[in-house]
Parts: C-alpha cells; sequence; structure tokens
C-alpha cells in the first residue's frame, strides 16, 4: 500500500491501493492511495464534506491520455466519468451543447456530427475525456477548442460552490488555459458547453488535410468527410494507446520571436513554419525531433513513434523515469542543434 494508511471509515465509493496502469495510455505502472470514480456531482460533495478531505493530496484524472506517472501517488485520485450528452439550446446561428466532463472525447464529435451539429470535426480521434479539453485547450488540423467553447462548469475544491467559467474566463492559450496556471488543481470541471455553428465552413488549410481531400477527389466536403479524413490522418500517423502505450504528442510546437526565425531559416530554409498574430513564428517539433536523429529511435524501453516524431511510445514495461529520460534527450539535442527549447505537453505526477 502507498502513502499513509487511509482512515477505517472511507464514502463507499471511495478504493484503497489502486493499480493506475490502466488508467493512464502510456501504461505506466503507479498505484493510488485512494481512488473514487466521481459519476455525479453529489458525490464530489459528499467527498469535500468527509472529514478526512483536506488531510489527502488531490489529483484530477480523466481519461489518463496526457498523463505521465513518475511513481505512486499517496494521495486521492479522482476520477472524473461524469456522463451526460444533450442540447440545451440554439440561436439564429448556433447549437448549444453540453456534455458531462467524464465523456469519452471522440463519442461526444461522432454524436454531434449525427445529429447535424457539425464543428468539432477537426478533433476527431484525439483521445481522453471532454473535461480535460478546456483545460488543455486541444487542438489539431487548423482548430482549438477554444473556438468552440461556450462555458465550462467546475467545482472548487476547497469551497465546493459550483462555479461557471465563460470563454473569457477560461483565458484559453495554446494547450493552455486559466485551468493549468492560477485554478491549477483547484477545481474539478463537470461540464462543458459548445457552441457549434449553424453557419458551417470546413476548415481545410491544414496541409494534411488538404492532401487528403485532393486524394479522395472532395472539392467540397462536409462535416463528415473532414472527420473521415482526420481520422484516417491520426491513424496512419499516430499509434493507438490500445496498442502500444503513448500520451499523444508530447511535445508542444515551440514559438520564436522573428530573429530567432530568420536564424534558423538562414540554416535550415526548408524548415516548416506557421506565422502568428502576435509576430512570432510556430515551428513544428516533430521535424525539430526528427532532424535531430531520433525518428525511431529507442533509449531502453521507451523510443520515439517511427510513423511521428512528436510520439513517444512505450515499447514495454517502461516506467515514468524512463520516458522522462527519453524527453530530456530529446529537448538537449534541439536545443544543441536548434538552439530552441521543447516544452512538454503531458501533465508530469
Amino acid at each position: 500500500m502507498v502513502g499513509n494508511k487511509p482512515p477505517m471509515t472511507l464514502p463507499a465509493f471511495v478504493q484503497r491501493d489502486v493499480s493506475l496502469a490502466d488508467l493512464n495510455t502510456f501504461g505506466l505502472p503507479a498505484r493510488a492511495a485512494l481512488l473514487a470514480a466521481i459519476e455525479t456531482p453529489a458525490q464530489l460533495a459528499a467527498l469535500i464534506d468527509w472529514p478526512e478531505w483536506r488531510s489527502w493530496p488531490r489529483f484530477v484524472l480523466g481519461g489518463g491520455s496526457n498523463l505521465i506517472l513518475s511513481g505512486d501517488f499517496p494521495g486521492l485520485m479522482l476520477q472524473v466519468r461524469i456522463p451526460g450528452r444533450e442540447l440545451i439550446g440554439e440561436s439564429a446561428d448556433a447549437w448549444l451543447v453540453r456534455a458531462g466532463a467524464g465523456e469519452n472525447w471522440h463519442d461526444l464529435v461522432r454524436w454531434t456530427l449525427a445529429h447535424g451539429w457539425p464543428g468539432l470535426e477537426n478533433l476527431a480521434l484525439i483521445p481522453g475525456t471532454v473535461g480535460a479539453t478546456p483545460i488543455q485547450n486541444i487542438g489539431a488540423y487548423g482548430l482549438e477548442i477554444a473556438e468552440r467553447v461556450q462555458g465550462v462548469e467546475a467545482v472548487d475544491l476547497t469551497s465546493g460552490a459550483m462555479i461557471t467559467f465563460d470563454r473569457a474566463a477560461c483565458r484559453f492559450g495554446y494547450r493552455d488555459s486559466v485551468f493549468k496556471h492560477e485554478a491549477a488543481g483547484r477545481y474539478l470541471v463537470t461540464t462543458v458547453t459548445f457552441r457549434l455553428p449553424k453557419r458551417w465552413q470546413p476548415l481545410t488549410g491544414y496541409d494534411d488535410v488538404a492532401q487528403e481531400l485532393e486524394a479522395r477527389q472532395i472539392a467540397h466536403p462536409t462535416a463528415h468527410d473532414i472527420a473521415d479524413v482526420v481520422i484516417a490522418i491520426r491513424s496512419r500517423k499516430l499509434p493507438d494507446p490500445a496498442q502500444i502505450g503513448n500520451a499523444g504528442s508530447f511535445f508542444k510546437n515551440p514559438r520564436v520571436d522573428a530573429t530567432a526565425f530568420a536564424r534558423l531559416t538562414a540554416h535550415h530554409p526548408d524548415l516548416p513554419h506557421y506565422p502568428q498574430l502576435d509576430g512570432t513564428v510556430k515551428l513544428a517539433a516533430g521535424w525539430l525531433i526528427e532532424r535531430c536523429g531520433w525518428k525511431g529511435r529507442n533509449l531502453g524501453p521507451v523510443g520515439v513513434y517511427e510513423q511521428q516524431a512528436l510520439v513517444l511510445v512505450n515499447r514495454g514495461g517502461a516506467r515514468g523515469v524512463d520516458v522522462l529520460r527519453l524527453a530530456q534527450a530529446i529537448q538537449v539535442s534541439v536545443q544543441t542543434v536548434f538552439g530552441v527549447t521543447l516544452e512538454p505537453e503531458p501533465v508530469v505526477l
């Protein structure tokens, strides 16, 4: 058993000494002293009223797809399983869809499309739960979830109060939000409301999407077409966590200022880049890693995926320390060769 001995009396839905190996997509071995599967806000309220609530370190767990476990967790793991998805309103220009934080993200994307509510299709097949999407501000193929979030409901884990965050209050940034800074660890997201556009236009500016549509001879794609294309691209490039452990894209695409970009392109004119509105330039982290020779390489029981250099994978029997060792080696290589700092996406616990 990890951590201190739990009190003799626990809420009925709290388990002791639980393996987390099947609760993180990297398949890393670790145990939690306590784990509570939260399916209703009432359960969370009961936990907050529990006399031992403030005695334990806490961590909110979604689908475990953006998490690296460096060891056992000697506290209370709150596994969010809150279900539910519904159309709660509409206007002349949008549908409002609310989903429970424990809903599977890809299932929600498919459900909205099946009902004729487009807008999330570029984010199809991203692993994880609905509740994690605003925290991480997930993004792919030309869309960030910040562009679709109407509001987020969350419980303050200190007071038990229900708080509603509108889009501005979420303070979205690139793979970033208020929930990763001032609000980190303070709130548990219970529901997310999405604003899906009735005046929908396909987002096809991303090269991979445009090329796949051209290969399929689709000149005027529907939302379903975009979803199918994104699923096909992701399936080719990214490993299925059910088959090989991984946490998706491991590093954020770095941004550099104009001076640094000019220096880089003078030596690497083929460097993929994406100008930003603030004058910075976003670089392709996968390209930098591949140019450093890491694509397909292993370091002990972990390695860099053969089809996508942004993805680190569990070759079998990996521990958190192995993943972090490889990540650090890649960071050192990219810093040495390009003078660019790579920042990991996953949370390290």
